[in-house]
């Protein structure tokens, strides 16, 4: 069965730059339709942090309190233990927004909550369990794309098409954007562990590696980061990492003794953007247009705050018929210094996120300026918890 659907806008990809776009459109009246390839939003590499300017803008929204109601951890620093001596690495207690916290929510309820709040709108439509196939053209532009649903084929038209779908997007293959970057020095292994009663560890330790523990209730989700191209999942594999978290963290250590490989997820880290974002008719916004390393989940934000200035600068545009070549342009000068900005820190710290090190050895330099120097946390946390620029619905 082949059906059509006409649409102000078609989303590819039910992620947080996608729904928050259709949320935000939807708001203005726009008919907006959401492409999820998935039945559900319960996938493990989604990444947990809600920084303080999405809060902001949840705030805005007045989802804050529906937000909060959903299990939860805040921080108001982030601490690193470095050979068990903690420092902070950013400090967001001194930041505009109504929450001065970093927070963590596994993605799925986060997504939930904006697909939920979402389809309060009647020109909001999600499909989920649709696959995009391909792209169509109304002359020489792009003027939809054809899916795969669970009753068929569907041709959807929209007067744009939105690429939100990631950094493995067949949107964007076909219509021949094609990324540049730098290769990234290393990969992240992504897994939980147990959690044994109110058992806590530092957020991020450091020495023969790095672990990040972030506090599931249920258990620990750990982002393990190690050198590019070193994970076979092989048994040497798995005893050398053992052997590094004992280093690390012997508690954890101890916790991490029964993992076998096929616990261990492998997440390939890449750094790249696209030259130009948009065509006629396609913008592509969100790891789409810029993949990110997943240092300080400043991905996430990004791709919220991508959504964000595509709604207040292409909702008027879509109200008044199809968006010109120099509103995409807009969409894409205003997001990618940020973006230039941030993939440049990210790639500075490649480095000191794979030193291994042995107790007693001396803090690298730029943990020693934030020791000696306790307000350049709050630059740190500003960059972190912020952005390098924060949008802002109006």
């Amino acid at each position: 069965m082949n059906t059509r659907i006409d649409t102000d806008c078609v989303i590819v990809g039910g992620g947080p730059a996608g729904l928050m776009l259709g949320l935000l459109l939807a708001r203005q009246g726009r008919d907006v339709t959401v492409v999820e390839k998935h039945a559900d939003f319960l996938r493990d590499f989604r990444g947990d942090t809600i920084h303080p300017s999405t809060q902001q803008l949840l705030g805005e929204l007045g989802l804050l309190d529906e937000f909060l109601a959903k299990p939860h951890a805040d921080m108001q620093r982030v601490m690193l233990s470095w050979h068990g001596t903690e420092l902070a690495l950013a400090d967001f207690s001194h930041l505009p927004t109504a929450r001065k916290v970093m927070s963590f929510m596994p993605q799925w309820d986060f997504l939930d909550l904006l697909a939920a709040e979402a389809a309060r709108y009647a020109g909001f439509h999600l499909l989920r369990s649709t696959r995009v196939d391909a792209i169509t053209h109304d002359g020489g532009r792009i003027g939809g794309v054809v899916a795969t649903g669970v009753d068929g084929s569907l041709d959807i038209r929209a007067r744009l098409v939105v690429d939100a779908s990631g950094r493995d997007s067949v949107v964007r293959d076909a219509a021949g954007l094609t990324p540049s970057g730098v290769a990234a020095a290393m990969d992240v292994l992504w897994f939980r562990l147990p959690k044994n009663g109110d058992e806590t560890y530092p957020f991020v330790q450091a020495g023969a590696g790095m672990l990040i523990t972030i506090d599931r209730e249920e258990f620990f989700q750990i982002a393990h980061v190690i050198p590019a191209g070193t994970w076979t999942g092989s048994d040497d594999d798995l005893a050398r990492m053992k052997e590094r978290f004992r280093s690390i963290s012997p508690r954890l250590g101890r916790v991490a003794a029964e993992l076998v490989a096929d616990d261990v997820h492998l997440l390939r880290v890449r750094l790249e953007r696209l030259r130009r974002w948009y065509l006629d008719g396609l913008l592509c916004i969100g790891d789409s247009a810029h993949a990110m390393s997943p240092a300080g989940g400043v991905g996430i934000n990004l791709a919220i705050q991508d959504a964000v200035a595509a709604a207040r600068i292409l909702g008027p545009a879509l109200h008044r018929g199809v968006p010109e070549l120099v509103e995409l342009r807009r969409v894409q000068r205003r997001r990618a210094w940020p973006v230039i900005v941030t993939q440049a820190v990210q790639r500075a710290l490649q480095g000191p996120l794979l030193s291994t090190t042995r107790p007693g050895a001396p803090l690298p330099l730029p943990l020693r300026m934030l020791r000696r120097h306790p307000a350049l946390t709050r630059l740190t946390g500003r960059f972190v918890g912020l952005g390098a620029r924060p949008e802002r619905l109006g």
